[in-house]
């Protein structure tokens, strides 16, 4: 399993491949200028930064380019424990929850920290067979370490046998 997640980190990592991802499957995302800090099987760190891509009228981030930068934190981890998983398994977020606390300006980052708890849900939708759920947590925090945001996310894991 390890060795999975391993070979998903070693081409994500790569800002250009990461680009390419972006591009490609989530070109909001691209255009907002997600970037991926940090990943490990445990945590995983996005930055989005605002700018005029991110900027809504009141001098702060959007709330969607925050949005995209949590869940892309959860999701990568998600994404890479299932990656080159047999069986497949299918990922889908069922509910989100928000508390905006401070005001987002300069460079955020989004961290989540269930990797681990992600990776025991999916090995649990496969041995059953069943759907399973996970409610995972992305904290956004400022360049002065302080609290702007945090996301609730529900993932659902389904084995495709």
């Amino acid at each position: 399993m390890e060795n999975r997640f391993n070979a998903f980190v070693s081409k994500i990592q790569s800002p250009i491949r990461f680009g390419f991802f972006l591009a490609t499957k989530l070109p909001s995302a691209f255009f907002v200028g997600l970037k991926l800090k940090s990943i490990q099987q445990d945590t995983c760190t996005i930055k989005v930064k605002h700018t005029w891509r991110s900027k809504n009228p009141f001098h702060s981030m959007y709330f969607a380019a925050q949005a995209m930068a949590a869940e892309m934190s959860t999701g990568l981890l998600a994404f890479g424990h299932i990656y080159h998983r047999k069986p497949n398994v299918s990922m889908l977020v069922v509910k989100m929850e928000v508390n905006y606390i401070k005001k987002a300006t300069g460079n955020i980052f989004f961290t989540c920290n269930d990797g681990l708890a992600i990776q025991d849900t999916i090995n649990e939708a496969i041995q059953t067979g069943e759907g399973k759920t996970l409610t995972c947590h992305s904290i956004g925090k400022n360049e002065a370490n302080e609290t702007v945001a945090e996301f609730v996310f529900t993932w659902s894991f389904k084995s495709k046998k």
